[in-house]
Parts: C-alpha cells; sequence; structure tokens
C-alpha cells in the first residue's frame, strides 16, 4: 500500500476501522483521489476472525459485480497482517447526516423528493441485478453521500448481501431504520423501502429514530412537525413505513413513480431540461498519459483489443500501439486514407481503406492476410457477425464477406454511398445511406423494408427493447421499429448529424453540426438536457461509467456528468476531434486531427 496509495487524511471512523482520503501515485500527472477503506480484525477468535474477514472480502465481491453511478466503483482489494482494504472510487461530498447537523433550518420537500427519487433508481438497479437480488439492508442518512453535483451516491455495502428466496439470517441493520421484519432476519427488497421512507421522515422532521420507539412513525406524523410537507408527500412515506410488507410499495420502481406522480409543484423542477453553458469552467486539470504521433491528420475511432490500441491515419497506414505505453508495434500501410474504424476479428485486423478495398492483417505482426476490392472509397467500418464482415461502400453497396476468405458472399445496391457502419442484430442488417434511407436487409442481402429521412444518414445505428436509434443530416434523431421500420418518435436537433447514438440507462446520447450534445429518454424523446461545445460535434459520444466523454471540432474532449450534463472537464488537442473515444480500464482513447493519438486518465 505505501508504495502505490498515499493518504492524506481520514474521513470516517466506525467501530471495526476508518475510511481515507487517498491519492493513488499510479497516476503520477493527475491528483487521482481514491477511498480507502481498513478494516482492522480485533478478534482472537480464529472462527470469528475468519468470518470477519470473509464479510470484508463479500463486500468487494459484490461492490465488482454493481455498476451504476450512484454505486462506488471498486479498484482494489488486499489485506496486510491484520488489516483488509478496499480502495473505492473517492465521492466529493457529505452524507445526509452531516448535511443535516450542519443545516439551520429543515431540507425542503423537492430537495428531498429529488433525492428519493435518484435512490429508488439505484435501489431497483439492486433489486433486480443479475445474476440474483442485492438487498442494501442499511439505508439511513449516514449511508447516503451526497456528491459535488448534488447527486446521491450510496455507500458502505458492508452489509448488502444477494437474497435468495426463503433464506433468513441474523438481524443486521440500524435501529429505528430498519423494518420489523429485519429484527426476525427475514429480510426482503421490501426492507429498504421502509428504510427509505425512515429516511425521509428524518429528513423532512429532524426526528432521529434511532432515539424514539421503535416502529413509532404512524405515531409521528410528519406534517404534525413541518406542515410545509404537502399531504401527497405524506401519504407516500406513510406508505413505505407500513408495518407489514404487503401494506408497502411493491417495487423501488413503484415508490419511484408513485414520487414523480407528486404533482407540478415538486415534478416541474425535476424534469425541466437542464442546459449547460459552455463557458461553465471545468473542475479538473488532465494530462495525458501519452500521446502518440502519426504523420497525418487522424479523423476516425480506435479499437482496444489486448492490450494494444489500433487506429488508422490519412497518412494512409494503420497503427498498432501499445495501450500502456503509446509506443509503435508495428505500422501497415494502404493506398488512401483511413476513417475507418478497425475491427479485430480472432487474430485479425480488418478496416477499410480509401483505396476502394477492405484490408485484413495480423493483429500480431501487421502481416497481410487477405484483401477485398470494393468499386469505390471504403469509409464505413466493418461489422462482424456469423463467420462475416458487412460494410458499406462509397459504390453505394453493401458488402458481405467470408471473414476467413476474404471471399465476397454477396453486395446489394441501396442506390447511394454507405458510409454508416452496418449494425446486425437478430438476424437483420441495418445501414444508412447519403441519400437518406436506413435499410433493413436479411442474410442474403435481401432488403426488408426502407425507411427515408429527408437528407443523408450517416449516422450509425444502434438499437434496444425493438427501437433503432440514428441521426440524419435533416436534423431529426430518430427512433423506429426494427421490425417495420415504422417511427416511434422523432427528435428535432438544432442542425443536421452525423453522430452515431449510444444508449444507457433508457437515455439515447448523440451529437449535432449545431456543437450541441443532446441527451434524451429513450422511451418518450423528452429532452434530458444539452450541452454546447464551440464547435461542430460529428463524432460519438461514449458513456464510461458514470461519465460521457465526447470530442468536438472546436478540438476539446468533454467529459461531462452523463445523467446531468454537468462538466467534469475538457482536453484541448491543437485539431479537430471528428472520431469517437474508447475506453479501458479507466483510461480513454482518441485520436485528433493534430496528428496524435491520445490517452488520458478517465
Amino acid at each position: 500500500m505505501s508504495n502505490r496509495y498515499l493518504i492524506q487524511e481520514a474521513i470516517g471512523f466506525g467501530g471495526m476501522g476508518s475510511v481515507y482520503r487517498t491519492r493513488d501515485l499510479h497516476f503520477p500527472n493527475v491528483l487521482k483521489l481514491v477511498a480507502v477503506k481498513e478494516m482492522v480484525n480485533p478478534a482472537r477468535d480464529p472462527l470469528v476472525r475468519e468470518t470477519i474477514v470473509r464479510t470484508f472480502e463479500r463486500e468487494a465481491n459484490l461492490l465488482a459485480t454493481l455498476s451504476h453511478p450512484a454505486i462506488p466503483r471498486i479498484y482494489d482489494y488486499f489485506t496486510h497482517n491484520e488489516h483488509s482494504y478496499l480502495v473505492l472510487e473517492f465521492v466529493k461530498g457529505k452524507d445526509l447526516e452531516t448535511i443535516l447537523d450542519e443545516m439551520p433550518e429543515i431540507l425542503t420537500e423537492e430537495q428531498v423528493v429529488r433525492w428519493a427519487i435518484e435512490l429508488c433508481d439505484v435501489l431497483q438497479y439492486l433489486h433486480t441485478h443479475e445474476p440474483g437480488p442485492v438487498i442494501f439492508r442499511d439505508m439511513k442518512p449516514s449511508n447516503v453521500m451526497i456528491n459535488e453535483h448534488n447527486r446521491v451516491v450510496l455507500v458502505d455495502f458492508g452489509i448488502a448481501r444477494s437474497f435468495q428466496i426463503g433464506e433468513k439470517g441474523t438481524m443486521i441493520g440500524t435501529e429505528g431504520y430498519s423494518p420489523p421484519e429485519q429484527y426476525r432476519g427475514d429480510v426482503t427488497a421490501l426492507a429498504d423501502i421502509y428504510s427509505l421512507g425512515a429516511t425521509m421522515h428524518h429528513l423532512l422532521t429532524r426526528q432521529d429514530p434511532r432515539l424514539e420507539p421503535p416502529f413509532s412513525f404512524q405515531e409521528r406524523p410528519i406534517r404534525t412537525t413541518n406542515p410545509n410537507v404537502s399531504v401527497e408527500l405524506e401519504a407516500v412515506i406513510d406508505t413505505a413505513l407500513q408495518y407489514q410488507p404487503a401494506d408497502r410499495f411493491p417495487s423501488a420502481q413503484a415508490m419511484k413513480e408513485a414520487l414523480i406522480g407528486l404533482g407540478s409543484r415538486v415534478i416541474e423542477p425535476l424534469q425541466a431540461t437542464t442546459v449547460i453553458q459552455r463557458t461553465q469552467p471545468a473542475p479538473t486539470v488532465v494530462k495525458p498519459l501519452w500521446a502518440f504521433k502519426c504523420q497525418d491528420e487522424i479523423r476516425g475511432t480506435p479499437t482496444y483489443e489486448n492490450g494494444v490500441v489500433y487506429i488508422g491515419s490519412y497518412d494512409q497506414h494503420l497503427y498498432s500501439i501499445k495501450a500502456d505505453q503509446g509506443t509503435l508495434i508495428w505500422k501497415y500501410g494502404t493506398d488512401g486514407g483511413i476513417v475507418s474504424r478497425p475491427a479485430v476479428v480472432a487474430e485479425n485486423v480488418c478496416f477499410g481503406s480509401e483505396d476502394y478495398r477492405l484490408h485484413v492483417v495480423s493483429a500480431r505482426n501487421g502481416s497481410i492476410a487477405w484483401t477485398y476490392y470494393t468499386g469505390a472509397p471504403v469509409r464505413s467500418s466493418p461489422h462482424q457477425a456469423d463467420g462475416h464482415l458487412f460494410i458499406g461502400s462509397d459504390d453505394c453497396h453493401l458488402h458481405a464477406v467470408n471473414v476467413t476468405s476474404g471471399r465476397g458472399i454477396w453486395q446489394t445496391d441501396t442506390g447511394a454511398p454507405i458510409r454508416s457502419t452496418p449494425l446486425v442484430s437478430h438476424e437483420s442488417i441495418y445501414c444508412g445511406n447519403e441519400d437518406g434511407d436506413l435499410l433493413s436487409l436479411d442474410y442474403r442481402g435481401t432488403i426488408k423494408w426502407r425507411f427515408k429521412a429527408r437528407r443523408a444518414v450517416t449516422s450509425s445505428p444502434v438499437s434496444s427493447k425493438g427501437l433503432l436509434y440514428f441521426s440524419s443530416l435533416d436534423g431529426t434523431l430518430y427512433a423506429l421499429d426494427a421490425k417495420t421500420g415504422w417511427v416511434a418518435w422523432r427528435f428535432r436537433l438544432g442542425k443536421g448529424s452525423i453522430s452515431s447514438p449510444c444508449l444507457s440507462d433508457n437515455l439515447v446520447f448523440t451529437g449535432a453540426i449545431d456543437g450541441v450534445i443532446y441527451c434524451v429518454e429513450a422511451r418518450s424523446a423528452k429532452e434530458v438536457w444539452h450541452f454546447s461545445t464551440d464547435h461542430q460535434v460529428t463524432g460519438s459520444p461514449l458513456i464510461y461509467k458514470d461519465s460521457l466523454y465526447c470530442g468536438s471540432v472546436d478540438g476539446c474532449l468533454y467529459c461531462l456528468d452523463y445523467r446531468t450534463g454537468q462538466m467534469r472537464w475538457k482536453f484541448k488537442t491543437d485539431g479537430p476531434i471528428t472520431g469517437t473515444p474508447v475506453a479501458h480500464e479507466d483510461i480513454i482513447f482518441f485520436g485528433s486531427t493534430d496528428h496524435n493519438l491520445y490517452a488520458l486518465p478517465a
């Protein structure tokens, strides 16, 4: 620990150990803070010691399976002498207990509802987690952090555990916040709903349930202490606090919907579009881990695979670069510029070039395996599925090529150049063309349906839950039914777009030529937020953990909180960024037309 982690100060204390704010020295060029949770094992009995260590290891293993913006990421776990350590994402902010102690007045209904809705989101994620539900079992103000962006983060998973039907156990939790059945060791997801209700009651009344008779919330109505709370909200909290589990909300999602349905007095501020101005300062200074310089512009998107980053350049070369050092492994020359994103298939790298060809070369040494000729420059990127590579060309055809032999299987004329990357999903192939068509084809290359936008579809489609999402130069983000091509909804952008959307948590993100990054709800097309850069956004956003990364023609790579659009930092290059970043193990790789491939800490 002394070689990598430098403890700065203790930020939390408990009966079994402490939590420290710590600097990770593995990133010497940036200030990367982590939280180190220490567990001291004082037990003398070997069986008790082993039980304590297993509990701590269970927390580490559980956190490793979870991925949610409101749950801290786990980076490391180790034991040294009689101490065990968890290395976690550092959350800058305060817990709700501290906020209560420091605020002279009672929290507002609006603020408590905002936080409660977010807590319902993370509880719903835990309760529907695969391979099995996770019950938090200790919801209380001190275990809810409010970070610097006023978002909730659930901390201390020491007693959370996976739930099996019929399972019983000892009572673990915090007196006053735990429901009656938890004292009997009978815990389901409805216990977390009760504890959330108890937490909300405490926030709105300042009555600490640990100091009150057990299960006495019905005797202490919220509005008796705080008449500013609406009758409707009091009813929601009362439902969550019902003595019998069957009388509570059946799920965290149901409780969330009840909170959202409280009415415009509370909900309008929650659903109002968040507009982030580009003049907002970035709070973090980021320095590259390394930069690799090509001989000409990088306009496309890199690919990471097995410790190697592959990137094409307009110097007519594909580069293979060590991801940890930024040093050259090999380079392969073509007769045209490369904007196509490489695809790694088995032990080969596949990509298109403006020399009219699809190239397939060895990932080990860059030697040629085979090439396939089309009738025009290839600016599309290949998609591999079922032993074939599907790729578009400016010759107006979509090509299906055998991935082993390089033999063409079929080519279908779509009527216009294809610069979109094909999507293969549920035995259908989807791609756009420069005439504004979004097409669906079967595996024989037969067109099943064709949707017509008003201008070019250079954007590559993405799919989720039976819908296709893509944008067009006609200034519209579309959602189509994947089976029929019928329009589910349209969202009007400020200007045209060639950016390919990305999806996360029922949100759709895309960029446009108006210089804006948009976030809209995937089901309703309601705008959640938008963020303005200083130039066109032609590349695609990337969601990695709780952040959105996206480049702009203004030369900056932006890092935003993907839920709010709040800027965390931006990194300036010396040329437009037209491709899409990729991420691996907390490193972001992207190219710029200043000829450089960059690696930044996430």
